[in-house]
Parts: structure tokens; sequence; C-alpha cells
């Protein structure tokens, strides 16, 4: 599960370093590898305060193109950056340190991308690659999963897989919170990958009738078909989405109704694309109040900082909170 840290003073630091450490102890790193990832962390985490007087650190596990191993983001809503290219230089500060924090990190890391814009925050986002290996074809993803306030689990959930048909992205939001709404969201995804290459509409009607002895839950299914240049997207219940393509983005639609117990419409939409279309999608711990053209060039950026920032940005706060982000390959 994703794993975000408040960082609101000095203590925060230390939680973020303890966090992405015992991350990378559960997924059986060496020590040296732990200690740059536990590295990154106090450079994000201490750049948050110096420069934005605080903010949010993110750590998760991730496999896409780069392969796979562990991201960590550090999200802001401090003044920004003028000249990022700038601020990467060891020795340049804003905030009267020495200035080697994002050179620390950018040295410790396999990838890094920044997103900043003055006035609205900064986006940082640092990966630890462990394997290199990805299947050839492989998009980007990116994802913020965030538990209802006080609960260990989370009802929302992601899952992606490549079948006969295309890449297929599935976002559950499970009816509720906690350990019910976890138990539906596992079902539906397991349902996904067990029938990866049925054709879209009889996908999601596998996994309404799968969901029937759970509380239900809101789905969304996005499959990219190459071949045609368009997404196949299907949707029950209030998940958002939206398409980036082209320089524009178009919300796609979902029917009213729960997975599970109320479905009256499950039907296929589809969207054209240019270029390398970008996915979206969140579940409604995330205010649909937004437009990805309000951050600009943020939809030319990686996933994971278009994830990011529109959960640092939109985050309810007060249900489980999911935003995955897909870019397709060239």
């Amino acid at each position: 599960m994703t794993v975000v840290n408040s960082v609101r003073e000095t203590s925060g630091v230390g939680e973020a370093r303890r966090a992405a450490a015992r991350l990378a102890h559960c997924s059986g790193l060496a020590d040296d590898v732990v200690g740059r990832i536990a590295l990154v962390a106090t450079e994000l985490a201490t750049n948050l305060l110096k420069h934005a007087g605080g903010g949010l650190v993110v750590i998760d596990r991730f496999a896409d193109a780069d392969g796979s191993g562990l991201e960590m983001l550090a999200l802001d809503n401090g003044p920004g950056m003028l000249d990022v290219a700038r601020c990467l230089t060891d020795g340049f500060s804003t905030a009267g340190s020495p200035g080697t924090g994002l050179g620390a990190i950018v040295r410790n890391s396999d990838r890094h991308a920044i997103y900043s814009q003055p006035g609205q925050g900064t986006a940082v986002m640092a990966r630890i690659v462990l394997s290199a290996a990805a299947p050839p074809g492989r998009a980007e993803f990116g994802a913020v999963v965030d538990p209802y306030p006080g609960e260990s689990v989370c009802g929302d959930r992601w899952a992606v897989e490549n079948g006969r048909q295309g890449t297929s992205l599935l976002l559950v939001d499970g009816s509720g919170h906690g350990p019910p709404a976890a138990a539906a969201a596992e079902i539906a995804t397991r349902a996904f990958a067990d029938n990866i290459d049925k054709e879209c509409v009889p996908l999601v009607e596998v996994i309404h009738r799968a969901l029937a002895p759970t509380r239900g839950a809101a789905v969304a299914l996005a499959r990219i078909d190459a071949g045609a240049r368009m997404v196949r997207f299907v949707g029950v219940g209030n998940i958002g989405a939206v398409l980036a393509s082209g320089g524009e983005s178009r919300r796609m639609a979902s029917y009213n109704g729960t997975a599970g117990h109320v479905a009256p419409r499950i039907r296929e939409f589809t969207y054209p694309f240019t270029g390398r279309p970008l996915v979206i999608m969140h579940s409604d711990g995330l205010s649909a109040r937004w437009d990805i053209n309000a951050h600009p060039g943020l939809a030319a950026n990686h996933p994971s900082l278009v994830a990011g920032v529109l959960f640092r940005d939109h985050r309810r706060g007060r249900d489980d909170a999911a935003v995955v982000a897909m870019r397709t390959p060239s």
C-alpha cells in the first residue's frame, strides 16, 4: 500500500525516512540500497520543510516501463521554482542552506522528474530501480492510494493487465471503507486479471457478477486499442476519468450504479487519441472539480507527477482516495 507521510515539522523528516526504510527492508533489499532509499527520503522531506514549510512524502513500489522498484514523491504547495535546472545545481539555494538537497536526490536516484510552477508548488519524483526488466511496450504509470483516515486498509485499488486486446487499466472504489471495501476491491481486481482477454463490456459484466456477495463498488475500465487509435472505456459509478491527448483533455463517461448490485447500463464508450495518450482515473476521494490545463505542462510530465499533483490539490480527506495516471508507449 502507498505510504503517505505528512511533513510539517522536523519529526516528520525522521518519520518519512523510517517509512521508506521499512518498505525497503520488507522488500528484502540489501543494506546499501536501503541506505540510498533512506537518504533520498530524508532529502525530499527536508526540502519540503526548508522551501515550502511542509508537504507530503508518498512512498510506494512501482512496476512499469522503467522496470520495478521503489518510488518516492514529495508534494508541496510552496512558492514553486522559477528555474528547475538551476535549482538542481549543487550550491544553489533559496533558503540559505548548502543547496545540495535536490542534487543529492538526483545522484542517489535511478530516475527523477520534477514539476514546478511559480505560485503552484512543486512535485518531485525519485525512483530506485531494482530490476530494469520490463515487458516490451509497457506503459508508464503513476498512482497514489490513501485509506480513509484511521483505517489500515484501503477500499480503492487499481490494476493493469496486458491482454490480447491491449493494455487495460482498472480502478475500483469499494463501497464504504475499511476491510469490507478492501475485500470488494480485491475480488474485482482478481476477476479483472482472470478475464483480461474478454472485450470490455463482457469483462465489466463479469466483475459486476463477482461483486454480488460484497457491498459492491464503483468500477472503471480503460483499454488502449493501439490499432484503432482509441481508448475503450466502461464505467459504473462515480469514478472520474479523463483522456489527455493532442493538447486537449476530455472527460470519459460512466453510468450511475453500483457494480455487484445495481448496474442498469454497462456500455462502452470510445475516444480517439493521437500521439501518446494520458489516461487519468480517480475515485470520489478526490474532488472532480479539476482541470489538467490549470497546471501548465503537467500533462506532458511523468504520470507519477500527474497523480501526485492531483492528489495534493484535490484530496477530499473524508474517504478512501485513489488516483492513477497511465501513459502508453509510443
